[in-house]
């Protein structure tokens, strides 16, 4: 991390960027680095486990999709032992939101031409119903091919793309107008207060609260983005989202008892 913090405002490429940090480790820990991507780890993940039975080897784990690397593992009798880490997953806890009043995770994709999900929406509206608050990760693209790339084989990638939480609230708005055509009630509005959190972590963290609506038109800067769907809101809780709120606060917010707010 404090690598990434020292060179990622520097105008270099993405590629760079990982081969920089690849080389910063490997002076560190005196030994070389295979960078692994998602496609090698879940199509060669031998070439990963090869050697492991007679010398230790270290997994550094970006992905939440790889557990199939330890069954492989304990299949050629090869032992594992996890070293935690920081996660993103308790990191949310700097906007102020307390950790337990979390429901299930969303993943929100990014939508193409012909293929537009809404699933993530429903997984919202169950957390919501139980007044929790709800974790949205966002979409990232990146060493994706284009279809025709893909279909003739060749190893040409797109420029990496990073969901920002404009457009996840975007997503998110016209879904709302959708269920709201079809007739549905509704999980929430455009009202709703929601988090949006940049670069957690970092120097230049940001943290915005507002509407979803106000999210739409918010610019967090440069990635990685995540954001917050609330819930039920505690007084405490309340206070702490102020703190990131524009001029005009959280106006949407009432009171349902005194120690509940909802939007």
């Amino acid at each position: 991390l404090e690598i990434l913090m020292k060179i990622r405002n520097t105008n270099i490429s993405h590629s760079d960027l990982r081969r920089r940090c690849v080389l910063s480790q490997e002076e560190y820990y005196g030994c070389e680095l295979l960078l692994a991507d998602r496609d090698m780890v879940e199509q060669q993940a031998d070439e990963i486990l090869k050697g492991c039975g007679v010398s230790s080897a270290a997994f550094l784990l970006f992905r939440a999709t790889t557990h199939t690397l330890v069954l492989r593992a304990l299949n050629a009798g090869i032992q594992y032992r996890v070293i935690h880490n920081a996660s993103i997953m308790n990191a949310v806890g700097c906007c102020g939101l307390q950790l337990y009043n979390f429901g299930e995770t969303v993943f929100i994709v990014f939508w193409m031409d012909t293929w537009r999900p809404e699933s993530f929406y429903d997984k919202i509206k169950k957390n919501r119903d139980m007044g929790l608050h709800t974790l949205c990760l966002l979409d990232i693209k990146v060493k994706e091919q284009s279809m025709e790339n893909l279909m003739r084989g060749r190893k040409i990638y797109e420029p990496p793309r990073y969901m920002t939480v404009t457009q996840a609230a975007e997503q998110l708005l016209e879904i709302l107008q959708n269920r709201r055509d079809r007739g549905e009630e509704l999980a929430m509005t455009e009202d709703t207060v929601c988090v949006g959190l940049a670069r957690v972590g970092a120097e230049d963290q940001t943290i915005r609260s507002g509407t979803l609506q106000e999210l739409a038109s918010s610019d967090l800067g440069g990635p990685l983005h995540l954001m917050i769907i609330s819930g039920h809101l505690h007084p405490l809780e309340v206070d702490m989202l102020k703190l990131f709120s524009g001029s005009e606060g959280l106006k949407t917010l009432k009171m349902t008892d005194s120690s509940t707010y909802v939007s």
